[in-house]
């Protein structure tokens, strides 16, 4: 059977009708550890019995009215993530991208109100990954993303990751801000060094910068900490969230000191979907999750259990695992076999895990994942990585 959706995808034969905690279930019953969390969305699992509450409750009352009208448990959400973090103000949407678009526009229109509408390019980093609109890409630079879809969206220039005289260079009077991800998750988990965030700090504070960081993979308790940047004590002006920040419902934020959002007047920005009610009442039920006491605690000791244990994973096969990056839940194995191979070899272990960049996978389990779970995943790494360093045995005689 032909399908009629477009191939932008390529699927993994495999169709899941069921979820529970951090496993999945396929129509036929065979059952697989999701150590991809949907790509970082699921941070509570599947069917987390208070999402679930939330959302089948706020659907039998209202799903949508537009940003017409007051959302009170918006309001609320927005007040939330405010008391929780630097921001004074935030702007729901529905995904990363959008969440990213709002932090491009907000940067851009902060120097515009304040008489430099010259000042509207933004410095990236080469490896990062903000998103797939026609700015976004250009923002992440990535040319397998921008090939084919016409002149590159001009305002943004890209730099080596870790090249501070390139970025000083890179720095103009056209300059309106710098945008990095704490931790490059599309890249292949490449940690920024704390001394560098500061020192992204300092130069914006010097030449009268925005910081925007991308907390969308990074954000919402995956590091063990509420949002990534907080490692380095580093206050951004803008931030992105998205992911798991609706837990598996489309939701996105741009949060923002009230400063750097002076130029978001009525009318400068909209949604339609971003909001709404039914987004509003998940994003509230994930945070009464993370933010209740002790939950950040499982997510470092649950990294910290799963970064131990994959040591002995790649004692056992240096050849196929060379390195494990990352911190707390959001972690990546360098390889020596191709991502791609890897993860179809997991696959068959019916474990669940992300290539990325730098012939990277990632493993980003769900937040709520226990000891077992960990136990059971690292057992699957080892006869994934054990079945590929004897393939490569048999090649090499």
């Amino acid at each position: 059977m032909t399908s009629a959706l477009l191939p932008t995808y390529a699927r993994a034969p495999i169709a899941f009708e069921r979820g529970e905690g951090a496993w999945l279930v396929t129509r036929d019953g065979e059952r697989y550890l999701d150590f991809g969390a949907g790509i970082a969305v699921n941070a509570l699992g599947h069917a987390h019995p208070h999402l679930v509450e939330a959302l089948t409750s706020q659907a039998q009352k209202l799903w949508h009215t537009s940003n017409l009208f007051e959302i009170p448990e918006g309001e609320r959400l927005g007040r939330r993530l405010v008391d929780a973090t630097f921001a004074d103000v935030a702007f729901f949407a529905n995904s990363g991208a959008e969440a990213n678009e709002a932090a491009i526009k907000m940067a851009r229109k902060y120097h515009a109100a304040g008489g430099h509408p010259e000042r509207f390019r933004i410095v990236t980093f080469e490896g990062a990954f903000h998103g797939r609109t026609l700015a976004t890409i250009a923002a992440g630079g990535q040319q397998k993303y921008i090939d084919g879809f016409g002149p590159k969206v001009d305002g943004f220039d890209q730099v080596p990751f870790g090249d501070h005289d390139a970025l000083v260079a890179a720095i103009g009077p056209e300059t309106a801000a710098l945008m990095i991800e704490p931790i490059q998750g599309e890249g292949g988990i490449r940690t920024v060094p704390t001394e560098m965030l500061r020192g992204l700090r300092a130069l914006c504070d010097e030449h009268g910068l925005l910081l925007i960081m991308d907390e969308v993979q990074t954000g919402v308790g995956r590091t063990g900490r509420l949002f990534a940047h907080e490692w380095a004590g580093v206050t951004p002006d803008i931030m992105s969230a998205a992911k798991g920040i609706g837990g598996g419902f489309p939701l996105g934020v741009c949060l923002a000191t009230a400063e750097a959002a002076r130029g978001m007047t009525a009318g400068s920005h909209g949604t339609t979907f971003g909001g709404n009610p039914l987004a509003m009442a998940v994003g509230n039920a994930v945070l009464d999750v993370v933010l209740a006491d002790g939950f950040l605690d499982h997510v470092l000791r649950m990294g910290l259990l799963l970064k131990q244990r994959l040591g002995a994973v790649i004692d056992r096969h240096p050849g196929v695992i060379s390195e494990i990056r990352g911190t707390g839940l959001i972690l990546g194995l360098k390889l020596g076999v191709p991502n791609t191979a890897f993860t179809a070899a997991a696959r068959d272990e019916r474990l669940l895990v992300i290539p990325a960049g730098d012939n990277v996978v990632r493993l980003l389990p769900p937040l709520i994942v226990s000891e077992a779970d960990v136990a059971e995943a690292v057992e699957r790494l080892d006869a994934t990585a054990g079945r590929l360093g004897a393939q490569m045995r048999g090649a090499a005689e």
